[in-house]
This record gives C-alpha cells, sequence and structure tokens, in this order.
C-alpha cells in the first residue's frame, strides 16, 4: 500500500546566515490511509515545525513532502490555494471559526465557495453534524458555544469537503477534560468508523494514547515510534509515558 502522506527528508531552517537555527533535520516518515498519527515531542523539538510544513504554512528548506502523488514542496499560487482548500482539513487549538457566522455557516464556507449547490451542502453539513452530535448548534454563533462545541463545530468544517487527511494542533489545548473527553471519542469515530486519516500535534499523553501510533521528535528528529496495535488505551498510555521520560519529558 502506497503511503497517503510520504516525507523525505526535509530540513527545515530558521533565521540568516548569522544567526541560523535548524528545525528539522533529515526527517522522514509515511503515513498511511486510514492513521491515526500524533506527534509528541518537548518545546522546541521541531513537531509543530512539521506540521506547518506537512499543512504548507511553512516550507521546507530542502527535501520533499508527498500528499497522495503530489509533491506539495513544489506548488505555488492558485495550485497551492486548492491543494490547502480541497485535499487538507485543518483544527487549530483556538478553533478559527468565524465570529460572524452561525456554526452551519462556518462549516459550509468551503463548499459555498467551490460552487456546490445548497442541497449537497445541507445532505452533508446534516450527517457530519449528526456523526459529531452537534445538531443542536447549527444555527448558533460561536459566542454562544461551549468549547468543545466549537471544537467538533471545527471539526466537522475540516471534514467537509473530504480531504485526504487532516491536520490536528493542540486540538485539545483550549479544552476542560469533559470537552476533551468529547472530542477525543470523536476523533476515534472518524478514525475507526469513516477511515479519517488524522495527523496530531500533541504534548498530552491522553490524546496521544487514542492514536494508532505515536511518533516522538526530539532536535528536529525522529526519536521513537510506538504502534497501539491491539493494545488497550490505558497500556498504550503507560507505553507513551514511558517513552516521554527516555525523551525527558515536557
Amino acid at each position: 500500500m502506497e503511503p497517503i502522506l510520504k516525507i523525505q527528508n526535509i530540513e527545515k531552517y530558521y533565521g540568516n546566515k548569522s544567526n541560523l537555527t535548524k528545525a528539522l533535520s533529515q526527517l522522514s516518515l509515511d503515513v498511511y490511509k486510514g492513521e491515526f498519527v500524533a506527534i509528541m515531542g518537548a518545546s522546541g523539538s521541531g513537531k509543530t515545525t512539521l506540521l506547518n510544513c506537512v499543512s504548507t504554512i511553512d516550507r521546507v528548506t530542502s527535501g520533499h513532502i508527498y500528499v497522495g502523488d503530489t509533491d506539495i514542496t513544489k506548488l505555488k499560487g492558485n495550485e497551492l490555494n486548492r491543494f490547502r482548500r480541497e485535499e487538507l482539513g485543518f483544527i487549530f487549538q483556538d478553533f478559527n471559526l468565524l465570529d460572524t457566522l452561525t456554526a452551519y455557516e462556518n462549516i459550509a464556507l468551503a463548499l459555498s465557495i467551490q460552487g456546490v449547490s445548497h442541497k449537497k451542502i445541507d445532505r452533508r453539513i446534516q450527517a457530519l453534524a449528526r456523526d459529531l452530535r452537534i445538531q443542536d448548534v447549527l444555527n448558533k454563533f460561536p459566542y454562544q458555544m461551549s468549547g468543545g462545541q466549537k471544537q467538533r463545530v471545527a471539526s466537522v468544517r475540516a471534514l467537509i469537503t473530504n480531504p485526504k487527511m487532516i491536520l490536528a494542533d493542540e486540538p485539545t489545548g483550549a479544552l476542560d477534560s469533559h470537552s476533551s473527553q468529547m472530542l477525543l471519542d470523536s476523533f476515534k469515530h472518524l478514525n475507526e468508523d469513516l477511515e479519517t486519516t488524522i495527523l496530531m500535534v500533541t504534548h498530552d499523553v491522553l490524546s496521544a494514547s487514542y492514536a494508532s501510533r505515536v511518533v516522538f521528535i526530539k532536535d528536529g528528529q525522529i526519536f521513537n515510534e510506538i504502534y497501539r496495535g491491539d493494545c488497550h488505551r490505558k497500556a498504550f498510555y503507560e507505553k507513551i509515558i514511558d517513552v516521554m521520560t527516555l525523551l525527558g519529558g515536557e
């Protein structure tokens, strides 16, 4: 099986010749369709830079990143905008919902821009809203929703275009424990029942324990990776803590 995401020997430098920082160093990683991969590491390890390069927020200094058959390091202009809009779904820590639009309108926006009919948009939104249990907030504005509801709305918005992959950056970072649990259960449903491919950066061991694989980054390189397999989530949680201890913790 070909990977849905193929990262080949990427390097990322910040700064200039007099003050150069290497954030990623010859890093390679494959992610396959239907995987739920968590990226962990201490602050400054390069995990967020890695996600930013995959999402095309940042450009790699060298190396290549393929999503499907597309080398995204070569995309520019309208091709790059189309790729971001249609091939990737984004879930951020701070939700990034538009305050002047309802949940329904926030979700529908990407499809409206693509010229999809209202009937198809509504059918798609209602199905995903049922899956993530947000039917009761579709007509509410962000200020009328809890943090957990806003993040689940953001998750539906990320899924609405049927992207190849969901990229999540610390998705539980702004949530209380109850909202975090509900969101992680939603991620589990998306991954296991809908076969959604998820790449998630997190510092939270509980969040990472929901993944099928955890990749640990140190000094811009892969330090270790572990697979959940048939392991119960509690046992996987303990394995993650063991590796984080070797890594030096947060």
